[in-house]
């Protein structure tokens, strides 16, 4: 068993920063995450390879603040998101997640989400290796996604005993149908780059080597696009959608923050501490029946 793959999760340890890959002028980075920027692209990187990119609340606190940064900015264009050779992000840093729960709206975390979830700017995401819980669902509000063939995705919120995140109720059903939607969110079992592709939520699968290199290129591309057309399209493309995003952030966060503090949460976390399989047998006949 492979209970950091599987739940998404990864024991706590100190966040440190490094160095990216690429060009351009590192900026004000904080502890595991590397913002740097290249002309018109900024590059918010998840940089803790010694946890494959668990996220931690300053991480979270760190994109929230870059993104909120590249909107106000005119002079930044696109922004893109990526992690490092080896890995996206496997998810929440347990023990942080566990020290810290996203208690009240102002959470870093629930910061985070509202600001890629109105990021007026294209987004473009890279990924490598595994992209797990959150690191699956930002990329929902991504406009282009450019994976490796060493790409791996899973949305464990079901085995985790909590519930979807980041809109990811509406989104993914909108993005692949409700019956794919329901099987990747009540199963949380992961799938490959080539599957990603099917669904819609990647444009475009690469050699593992050459992802990054290649969403800075496309990247670049977009930035030589006027930046009124640029925004007023993605507008337009979002709004549809706009306003059940926002209903379901609310109705997720609300389920997300009581279901943590819940048995079934408990025990899958104390589980992945113990290294075990959770059974959530002896707790099915107290669970809501949904009526």
């Amino acid at each position: 068993m492979k209970p950091q793959a599987q739940s998404g999760m990864e024991p706590q340890s100190e966040a440190r920063s490094g160095s990216g890959r690429g060009g351009g002028d590192a900026g004000a980075s904080e502890p595991g995450i590397l913002q740097v920027r290249d002309g018109a692209i900024m590059r918010l990187g998840f940089q803790r390879p010694e946890r494959r990119n668990a996220i931690t609340t300053r991480m979270y606190a760190a994109l929230a603040q870059g993104l909120q940064q590249a909107a106000a900015d005119a002079s930044v264009k696109v922004v893109v998101l990526h992690g490092t050779a080896q890995a996206f992000t496997a998810g929440n840093d347990l023990g942080d997640f566990l020290n810290n729960p996203p208690a009240s709206d102002d959470a870093p975390v629930l910061r985070f989400l509202a600001a890629i979830s109105s990021f007026p700017k294209p987004l473009v995401a890279a990924v490598n290796g595994p992209a797990v819980g959150v690191g699956t669902t930002m990329l929902l509000h991504c406009d282009l996604v450019y994976a490796g063939e060493d790409a791996q995705f899973s949305l464990p919120f079901a085995s985790l005993g909590l519930c979807p995140e980041a809109a990811s109720s509406v989104l993914l059903p909108a993005l692949a149908g409700y019956a794919r939607a329901a099987e990747k969110l009540l199963f949380g079992e992961p799938f490959d780059a080539s599957e990603a592709r099917e669904m819609g939520l990647v444009n475009k699968v690469v050699p593992a080597a050459q992802v990054l290199e290649f969403a800075l290129a496309r990247a670049q591309a977009l930035a030589r696009q006027p930046a009124a057309s640029l925004l007023e399209t993605k507008r337009l493309m979002r709004a549809p959608l706009a306003a059940q995003v926002r209903r379901a952030m609310v109705d997720e966060g609300m389920s997300f923050r009581r279901m943590i503090t819940e048995p079934a949460a408990r025990e899958a976390f104390s589980a992945f501490l113990e290294k075990r399989r959770p059974d959530f047998t002896k707790l099915d006949n107290d669970a809501p029946t949904g009526g």
